[in-house]
């Protein structure tokens, strides 16, 4: 990885270039010009052993050009590919500097209080570490073991009880993306519409690890 300033001619802003560049697979000339097109591969998941529906790049140019950016890519069989990302960046003013500073310095944890999360996760260490963390930042914290107790919860609760629910993916009887189909579907609107946070258990195991202080 390579990253560069470069000159620009756009007042109060700078230019970076960021280049990534591999020694792996790499890809045809003929597959580069096909590259950002949705649910483009070169290879099937069966011939090259990764999964993926071949959104990655379409959203990554998309995301680059809302930020008024471009992408250039270079690839050969064999030898690798090298990507180029060139991103605008607005220079900070004095001002912009003093008020980073300011919101460096905290935040209040007030607005967490009386705020209600339901938890569905099905590892009880992971869900009685995620819960002590975000008690100890001042939310309140109900645990349902698998979706179908957390749409069950959800359900029976009154009308703005909880205010978010995280869910885990993989969970056994109904998994987070069933849970969460399920909610949506709800004909109590507000119920329908509660904001849902998807979780993995790599990002729980990584948050218990650094909370019993294992990493």
């Amino acid at each position: 990885m390579k990253l560069t300033e470069i000159p620009s001619d756009r007042p109060g802003y700078v230019l970076y270039q960021t280049v990534i560049e591999d020694t792996g697979i790499g890809m045809s000339e003929e597959f580069i010009s096909h590259l950002f097109e949705e649910f483009s591969r070169e290879r099937s998941s069966t011939e090259s052993k990764l999964n993926g529906t071949g959104l990655g790049m379409p959203i990554v140019k998309r995301l680059v050009e809302l930020m008024q950016g471009t992408i250039d890519v270079e690839s050969k069989i064999g030898k690798g590919t090298k990507i180029t990302v060139t991103l605008p960046h607005r220079i900070a003013q004095k001002t912009n500097e003093e008020q980073l500073v300011e919101k460096s310095k905290g935040y209040d944890t007030d607005c967490f209080r009386g705020k209600r999360i339901l938890l569905a996760e099905d590892n009880e260490l992971n869900a009685e570490i995620a819960m002590t963390i975000l008690e100890e930042a001042g939310f309140k914290v109900e645990h349902a073991a698998d979706g179908i107790i957390c749409v069950d919860m959800l359900e029976k609760a009154q009308d703005g009880y909880y205010n978010l629910i995280l869910m885990d993916i993989q969970m056994p009887n109904m998994d987070g993306y069933k849970a969460t189909q399920t909610i949506r579907k709800f004909s109590d609107k507000k119920k329908a519409d509660i904001p849902i946070a998807a979780m993995t258990a790599t990002h729980l195991t990584k948050i218990r690890k650094l909370h019993t202080g294992q990493v």
